[in-house]
């Protein structure tokens, strides 16, 4: 009988050499066996079929969904950025998100796929730790969690903004002089200041202080038990990272999906609402990014970018299509839901731009 390597079986099949490992550990490629610290595998052998892309929402029977609401979160576009997934094919068995926010497209994928590693990261502090003690700490947040809704629900308002505005404070002390001790009591209050603040808007004033005045919610639930507790069983074997983009480079290879949501350029002089961290990401940023992008793809990534559509208020405004210029460019109908001018909200056209 002639025999083939896992790399020989990997190139033949289309997927990647990991993957072939795994399938020969799982014995679902017959007569494959190990020799040495490697695997073999008869020439004549047929690709398994891939039972991961039949897993659709069978994780467990648990689909999870964001913990927060996020300025740019993308509920509203996955209907279409769900028919860039490429994970049918088995080849693609990672995937990246190096501007996490909220994570609507980290939670969908996690929902329906079994992937084999996954990395996330985000340079907001405060919102990277949230998902760090979730995943870690998800019982005792929950408990803090409950005491808030147990208290502020049955408030009238004027004791509401009272005990916000306290909450926030702490809030804004524990973000500036806190430590690691404080982090599970950082990032309740975090969710309850997401969950009661206006349109539930994170934005920070140029000290890094959160700044958002008190929302007009009936009975906010603050304490979403269930879902925390399925996002942290999701996020158990999630790579968590809290830093810049650029340092998902030693992740990102040809068995990943990466899908890069950065904070949306201004396509007006007043959207500022941008605002999640200290640090604004400009024209150059923009451009920066970009180029990385092009790495990333040079490595054989599956790569999405999603962006605000200049044309909008410009037709004459190239910058995207001129940046991503060797990539593939779709306008896509969204509908914008944070303006402090109501009349301002409304359908509107964003970027869905990828390299594939």
């Amino acid at each position: 009988m002639e025999f083939m390597s896992a790399r020989e079986a990997a190139d033949k099949w289309g997927i990647s050499q990991r993957r072939v490992a795994i399938l020969c550990s799982e014995n679902r490629i017959s007569d494959a066996a190990m020799v040495g610290n490697m695997w073999i595998i008869p020439i004549t052998a047929k690709k398994p079929v891939d039972a991961r892309s039949t897993r659709y929402l069978h994780n467990n029977g648990k689909k999870v969904k964001p913990f927060l609401k996020w300025a740019g979160g993308k509920g509203q576009l996955l209907s279409e950025i769900e028919k860039y997934y490429p994970f049918e094919d088995g080849k693609i068995v990672k995937y990246a998100e190096p501007f996490v926010g909220g994570g609507a497209v980290l939670f969908d994928i996690l929902s329906k796929y079994n992937l084999d590693e996954v990395y996330i990261s985000d340079m907001n502090a405060e919102l990277i730790n949230t998902y760090y003690i979730i995943r870690d700490d998800v019982e005792e947040l929950v408990s803090l969690l409950a005491n808030m809704q147990s208290k502020f629900q049955p408030m009238n308002t004027e004791h509401r903004k009272a005990y916000y505005m306290e909450k926030r404070e702490r809030f804004n002390d524990l973000k500036v002089n806190g430590n690691e001790s404080v982090n599970i009591e950082k990032a309740a209050l975090m969710i309850f200041l997401n969950k009661t603040c206006f349109n539930g808007l994170y934005r920070v004033n140029r000290k890094g202080l959160f700044n958002v005045p008190m929302g007009a919610y009936k009975n906010p639930i603050i304490c979403d038990e269930a879902n925390l507790r399925a996002v942290s069983e999701k996020l158990q074997n999630v790579k968590i990272i809290c830093d810049d983009y650029r340092k998902a480079a030693d992740f990102i290879d040809e068995n990943t999906f990466v899908y890069f949501d950065p904070p949306y350029r201004p396509i007006t002089g007043t959207a500022s609402f941008t605002a999640y961290t200290e640090n604004l990401f400009n024209d150059e940023a923009q451009i920066e990014l970009a180029k990385f992008v092009d790495e990333m793809h040079k490595k054989g990534a599956k790569i999405v970018i999603s962006n605000s559509d200049p044309k909008n208020t410009n037709a004459e405004d190239d910058f995207f299509d001129n940046i991503y210029s060797s990539h593939k460019i779709k306008r896509v109908e969204a509908t914008r839901m944070i303006n402090r001018n109501s009349e301002a909200r409304g359908k509107i056209t964003e970027l869905l731009i990828s390299n594939f």
